[in-house]
């Protein structure tokens, strides 16, 4: 059969059959979805992640050698974790066993491992112990693995979306290497669906046509999430009818159909949460617009709480803005309230008003770095004693008694300032910026320093 690629002209065909298309050629029933049929049978065939087993590395190296030690590799959905998983147990000589967090109880894992452990006694023979999303076993399952994994009896091969700093327990990461896996390019999905259309475990047996920029549109609509284009790629191809000629033509249209809304990677309480919300954070406080513009659309388009961004803002307008621009935080506050008020999907204009206000106002720390360094010196030094001129007088007789007396009142003198003391230390704790309206206070602030210096001279002088 013969098949022919044609980019300059924008179509792919995969190869031709004898037969026309007709109804008995659809896929059984009982037939792999194509993402698992598609899988990689040696490292060659893995899409991306050439840092990690590109020619010289690390991983690629442990695998060739099959010197392989428990390892654990990180990454968002379809990036590759199970496939390069079984390309090491194709790879190796192992005996291979693979589990999943979801289905795997201690009982289970213990079976397991003690298989494990047998077959290396009696018959020598090494065993790589795959568990998919390992992050759901919890600190109970987690240590049953711990003394199989140190002596040896397995070599762990854990699969994780979710940092495992954070959710898998220190004495297991720290016997093993950790991977971080990244979202694959669109060329490289583009390269999996083209290679999905000619082979004969994908859709080699049919006769199909596909548009580029239909490829190129499930590469970019899937998000690195190589499983979602093969399987957006195997609807388009089965709910498609064929043309007089028995052909299927695949189009833009076609795939802008077949793949739907875009099920952002975004879990509530997980990783895709705390970092978009963090680079949403961050783009504002970087006084970037349209970076914060995009991080916010993701979050509502995820289905964010409106009212947990909101509370952010606010957060958000003291602490990268304070007095370089009081208005950030009325105007937060009252975003705040009217979030909760209108609800979505109108909320998003509100949130998009203060997100972009934030992002282009002038930019001052100096409240939160303040109230840090007292806390810090308070928290790690010795309290220190309110002066006397400065307690409670309103109990004439007690002040007398206590010599709660000598308190100047500010409005007393010119320009409502007066040298005395309010703390007793001279450590400086806010220091405004030039920024805004900061560059004011900073500047009544010396006026104030003067007025002070000038009233400790009479007052000496009298």
């Amino acid at each position: 059969m013969n098949h022919v690629q044609q980019r300059s002209n924008v179509v792919y065909r995969s190869p031709a059959v004898d037969e026309l298309f007709d109804s008995e050629s659809t896929r059984p029933a009982s037939r792999p979805p194509l993402a698992a049929r598609m899988r990689p049978r040696t490292l060659e065939d893995v899409a991306g992640q050439q840092h990690i087993i590109g020619p010289g590395k690390l991983l690629r190296r442990a695998i060739e050698a099959d010197r392989l030690g428990s390892i654990i590799l990180y990454g968002p959905p379809g990036c590759g974790k199970t496939s390069l998983a079984e390309v090491i147990a194709l790879t190796t000589r192992r005996y291979f066993e693979r589990t999943s967090g979801v289905l795997a109880n201690v009982a289970i894992l213990r079976g397991l491992l003690e298989s494990a452990q047998q077959r290396k006694r009696l018959r020598g023979q090494e065993t790589i112990l795959f568990i998919d999303e390992i992050h759901r076993f919890n600190k109970a399952q987690q240590d049953v693995l711990l003394p199989f994994v140190e002596e040896g009896a397995v070599t762990l091969i854990g699969a994780t979306t979710h940092n495992p700093f954070f959710f898998i327990n220190s004495p297991l990461t720290s016997r093993s290497q950790i991977f971080q896996l990244e979202p694959l390019a669109e060329s490289d999905i583009v390269a999996l669906l083209r290679r999905a259309l000619v082979h004969p475990d994908g859709l080699g047996d049919r006769r199909i046509e596909a548009e580029e920029e239909a490829l190129a549109h499930l590469a970019r609509a899937c998000e690195g999430d190589a499983r979602r284009a093969l399987n957006a790629l195997e609807i388009a191809a089965l709910t498609t009818a064929p043309d007089a000629g028995g052909v299927v033509r695949i189009t833009r249209a076609v795939t802008e159909d077949s793949i739907q809304k875009k099920a952002v990677v975004y879990d509530h309480d997980e990783d895709g949460h705390y970092d978009t919300i963090s680079a949403f954070i961050k783009s504002v406080r970087g006084s970037d617009p349209n970076a914060a513009l995009y991080w916010l659309a993701k979050m509502l388009y995820a289905g964010e709480d409106p009212r947990f961004i909101a509370r952010r803002l606010v957060i958000l307008a003291s602490e990268d803005i304070g007095n370089a621009d009081p208005m950030g935080l009325q105007l937060t506050v009252a975003a705040m309230e009217a979030v909760d008020f209108v609800g979505m999907p109108e909320a998003r204009i509100i949130l998009a008003q203060a997100t972009t206000y934030l992002a282009c106002a002038p930019k001052s720390n100096a409240s939160y770095m303040g109230i840090e360094a007292a806390l810090s010196d308070i928290k790690e030094g010795r309290v220190l004693p309110v002066p006397r001129h400065l307690r409670d007088a309103s109990h004439k007789k007690a002040a007398e008694t206590f010599g709660h007396t000598g308190y100047k009142y500010a409005h007393d003198f010119e320009g409502h300032v007066v040298d005395q003391e309010y703390v007793p230390t001279s450590k400086v704790y806010y220091e405004p910026t030039e920024e805004g309206y900061e560059k004011r206070i900073r500047e009544r602030l010396a006026r104030w320093a003067e007025l002070r210096r000038s009233s400790s001279t009479r007052s000496t002088e009298n």
